[in-house]
């Protein structure tokens, strides 16, 4: 087992799916999955996108942003709308529904992120997330 936690991306990769899992843990009760978490936590820094620019923010395949978008339309909690500019096409919208979500969710994110980085002082914690932050803005760009 050493010889894998020796690799860095082995760790952040188990360390992803630890993660995944504890915060799908606490979205359970909603009927959402972290998938649909990362679609409104992204809907909630735009004042609405088309569907192809959250596939490629999200790094989701453009069908699987259809179904999730979907299953956040029937909660009420994204909707699709006219482009302001272009009616031709279509933009997805946080609702204020939507908002409460995350809203009420921060909490239960923060508990999984505490859970996750236990073993941590503050320092640290703050030190790995902007190293994180840092690869993540990388990879981004």
């Amino acid at each position: 087992m050493r010889g894998l936690h020796a690799d860095t991306g082995y760790l952040l990769y188990r360390l992803g799916l630890r993660s995944g899992q504890l915060f799908n843990s606490c979205l359970q009760e909603s009927g959402l999955r972290l998938r649909h978490y990362a679609v409104l936590r992204y809907l909630a820094t735009t004042d609405g996108t088309p569907q192809r620019e959250l596939s490629a923010r999200l790094g989701y395949d453009p069908s699987a942003i259809v179904g999730l978008v979907d299953d956040l339309e029937k909660l009420g909690f994204a909707e699709r709308r006219p482009s302001p500019d272009d009616r031709r096409s279509r933009i997805v919208v946080l609702t204020e529904s939507g908002s409460d979500f995350l809203r009420d969710t921060d909490e239960a994110g923060l508990r999984v992120t505490g859970e996750l980085l236990g073993p941590l002082d503050p320092a640290e914690r703050e030190t790995l997330h902007a190293l994180l932050l840092r690869i993540a803005e990388d990879g981004l760009n």
